[in-house]
């Protein structure tokens, strides 16, 4: 198994090395650096080919990119390629659509969607589709205008799925992948709790629920997906009330077997854990779990669900946490590696 850890590398943001490349023993849950890519610029957000040959990241800044990296299967080395534009201020995420042929991008200050086309030898290609979003909300700091913050595929492979932490929204999107186009479908988007700011989601192995984390609010929001038109459902808080000012909810992850909820808490320092009644649907919060450094931002699961990575932004560690299946808890394994200024955290099998 590799671990790949991308990072802030520009200022004021922080003074990262890159991607940093990492064997993980599945057994100890020990990582070993084997490769540190320098030379890209904040890659903040990461993600892998499904058949694990190209990886791609973000370039969050002003005039924002997508690069594209070729991947040895064998060594998990990567090799630049090259980069493209995503006509947008500050990408922060990056997936690929249900087919495979499309690097799906955010642009947070510039308010936008890009798709931008994988060419056949992995590199990438100029953007195909640029859609601008609009609106505001509540909050005058934070939410003066739309700023998306994550976008992927629903589990349908029907849906594409945006968070709008400005304009407090969960778009849902048609694809086209023969033109490369999103469709509009604004009687299947939702509109958030105003001044929640919807950041990032995820979705029930059986694609019926999505979970939305909260980011001015630090709470966790369970829509039912009914087909591609989401529907709020439960919303329950992230952190304990005696943090309030230190809400700043950023990642989420549902455990492989749909059973248990995780969210990261940058202010408070920890990573949630919710438990999903297997009835009814509805979340319990467990507790939270220290993440031993400053500013927990992105986090990994590794496929089986055993292990957590988390990426401690400010304290610029990397850590490994077991993962207990039956109380949902995260055990301290003593594994912590060093990377400046981490941010997301990607798994990818040998």
């Amino acid at each position: 198994m590799f671990v790949y850890v991308g990072s802030y590398t520009e200022a004021p943001y922080g003074d990262g090395p890159g991607i940093s490349g990492f064997r993980f023993d599945d057994e100890t849950g020990r990582l070993t650096p084997f490769q540190t890519v320098g030379g890209v610029q904040n890659p903040s957000f990461l993600v892998a080919a499904k058949d694990g040959r190209n990886v791609y990241s973000t370039n969050e800044l002003p005039e924002g990119g997508v690069s594209a990296f070729a991947r040895d299967p064998d060594t998990g080395n990567l090799l630049a390629l090259n980069r493209e534009a995503t006509h947008g201020a500050d990408p922060c995420y990056v997936s690929i659509d249900p087919s495979g042929r499309y690097v799906l991008a955010v642009n947070y200050t510039g308010g936008s969607v890009a798709v931008v086309p994988i060419a056949e030898d992995g590199s990438v290609r100029p953007a195909s589709d640029v859609v601008r979003h609009t609106g505001s909300s509540v909050r005058p700091d934070r939410q003066e205008t739309a700023h998306p913050h994550m976008i992927h595929a629903a589990p349908d492979g029907e849906s594409i799925v945006v968070t709008d932490l400005g304009a407090d929204s969960v778009f849902s999107y048609g694809f086209d992948a023969e033109a490369g186009k999103l469709v509009a479908r604004p009687e299947r988007s939702a509109k958030a709790e105003p001044g929640s700011g919807p950041r990032h989601f995820a979705f029930s192995p059986d694609g019926a629920t999505l979970y939305v984390l909260n980011e001015l609010t630090d709470t966790l929001t369970a829509y039912d997906w009914n087909g591609g038109s989401p529907a709020a459902r439960q919303t329950v808080p992230a952190v304990p009330k005696s943090t309030a000012d230190d809400l700043s909810g950023a990642h989420v992850l549902v455990s492989p077997d749909g059973k248990f909820v995780y969210g990261s808490n940058r202010g408070h320092g920890s990573i949630t854990v919710s438990k999903v009644d297997g009835a009814t649907g509805e979340l319990s919060v467990v507790g939270q779990v220290p993440t031993g450094g400053k500013t927990p931002r992105g986090f990994g699961m590794d496929p089986s669900g055993q292990w957590v990575v988390v990426a401690n932004q400010d304290a610029g560690t990397v850590v490994t946490f077991r993962r207990n299946a039956e109380t949902g808890l995260l055990e301290e394994t003593g594994n912590v590696v060093e990377v400046k200024s981490p941010v997301t955290v990607v798994f990818v099998a040998e």
